[in-house]
């Protein structure tokens, strides 16, 4: 007998990254824009992002968190989270409406 376990989906994944909080701005990763892509491939999510700057003090820490919310989803194995800085981070396209308004962008 064998037992199916859920997928999560990729908005579910989503709406889990999205309560990590970015340290310095306290506001969240997702509605950021840092997050860049999120896929299942066979119960190993993968995590495209980036971060406000390529010197960020705490990348591993927001690294860590999403590796620890995705892994606690069932059907999620194993996480591989990739930090890349191409494109660049740019709050003016990146950001949510709600951030762009927070920082001052509008």
């Amino acid at each position: 007998m064998t037992t199916e376990q859920q997928t999560p989906t990729e908005e579910e994944m989503m709406q889990r990254l999205a309560t990590i909080d970015d340290p310095e701005l306290r506001m969240s990763i997702v509605d950021l824009g840092l997050i860049y892509s999120v896929e299942l491939e066979e119960g190993k999510a993968l995590v495209t992002m980036t971060l406000t700057s390529p010197g960020c003090p705490l990348g591993g820490l927001i690294e860590t968190q999403a590796y620890h919310v995705l892994k606690a989803l069932p059907g999620i194995d194993d996480v591989e989270v990739k930090i890349t800085f191409t494109p660049r981070w740019d709050p003016r396209t990146m950001a949510s409406d709600d951030v762009k308004m927070m920082l001052g962008i509008y």
